[in-house]
């Protein structure tokens, strides 16, 4: 039996996002060591704030402090922490219903272990060292022996009535990292794909139904929902279906910008393949051009793809792997 093929992974990206007046006055509030929440027109106060009720749907503005002081409604042990998680230790993830609250806010719990933690047990807010306008400002909860409306963790009574979530340099924006890591295994049909390419060769599958090639196999036909077995080498040439010019620059990507990102259907197969398009000004990449793989030393696929100098391609050769 062969090796089964496995690589490690990673999606990641910056999300970037602007914040409405609500979430900016929650946000900023946190970095001043205030909880806000927001009230709705039959006198529920929702935390974290929402911007519009999620029963009536009306916009909502009225912003109102909680205590750093709460209760928790459920709870579940994490083991083993994963980076980036808010402790490094094993810890509980809690919902908390804060004093003055009627809704639970999701954060972790610095307990010593599952026994230590319950239902209804009151817990306050350990503030971050370093607060920059971020949920990361509660660094968690802690046990507290407090009852609800004693003074909190900050040491002051929360004042009656509404808040004006008026605070200096309010933050504005935010940038949350989004990152998966996992562990991919390709199947019986991209593990032989994987290994013909490092040999040089492109391999597909027919479909026994339609007779369709597909690059790089699936182990079955999309169209029929067959399996697919039977072998069929490709290219190495291949026609530019389409394209388009990548002007941001990637992440641990080192190619300049400009650059041509290509749908290329290599000779002999029905379905076309993505890959980068060099050799040639990038203004320069059209439809129909015929281009060829170039390899780079003890790489195991194509570094990139150029052109052959041969005609480009009739529209009516490639128009249905569009």
């Amino acid at each position: 039996m062969p090796d089964v093929l496995s690589a490690p992974l990673v999606v990641e990206f910056p999300f970037t996002r602007s914040l409405g007046p609500v979430q900016s006055a929650f946000l900023t509030g946190l970095r001043e060591r205030v909880v806000l929440g927001v009230r709705t027109t039959d006198g529920r106060t929702l935390v974290p704030p929402v911007e519009y009720d999620p029963v009536t749907a009306e916009e909502i503005r009225d912003l109102v402090e909680v205590t750093p002081t709460g209760t928790v409604t459920t709870w579940a042990w994490n083991h083993a922490p994963r980076r980036g998680q808010p402790l490094t230790t094993p810890f509980a993830w809690v919902l908390v219903r804060l004093d003055g609250a009627d809704t639970a806010l999701l954060h972790a719990l610095d307990a010593p272990g599952p026994d230590a933690v319950r239902t209804g047990m009151r817990v306050r807010v350990r503030w971050a060292e370093e607060r920059t306008g971020a949920i990361t400002d509660i660094a968690c909860f802690e046990p507290y022996d407090g009852e609800a409306g004693e003074p909190g963790a900050t040491g002051k009574s929360v004042p009656a009535g509404g808040h004006s979530g008026v605070f200096g340099d309010p933050i504005t924006g935010i940038v949350a990292p989004a990152r998966l890591d996992y562990t991919y295994s390709p199947g019986r049909a991209q593990s032989a794909y994987i290994e013909a390419l490092s040999a040089r060769r492109t391999v597909g599958e027919r479909c026994p139904s339609c007779r369709k090639v597909y690059v790089p196999p699936r182990g079955a036909c999309p169209t029929c929902g067959v399996a697919t077995a039977e072998q069929v080498e490709v290219g190495p040439r291949g026609t530019v279906t389409t394209f388009c010019i990548v002007n941001i620059k990637a992440k641990n990507l080192d190619i300049e910008v400009p650059y041509v990102y290509a749908h290329i259907a290599l000779d002999g197969a029905d379905l076309a393949l993505h890959a980068r398009i060099g050799g040639i000004p990038y203004d320069q990449v059209r439809m129909g051009l015929r281009v060829a793989p170039v390899w780079t030393e003890g790489a195991r696929y194509p570094d990139h793809y150029r052109p052959t100098g041969e005609p480009d391609a009739a529209y009516e050769t490639y128009k249905e792997l569009l």
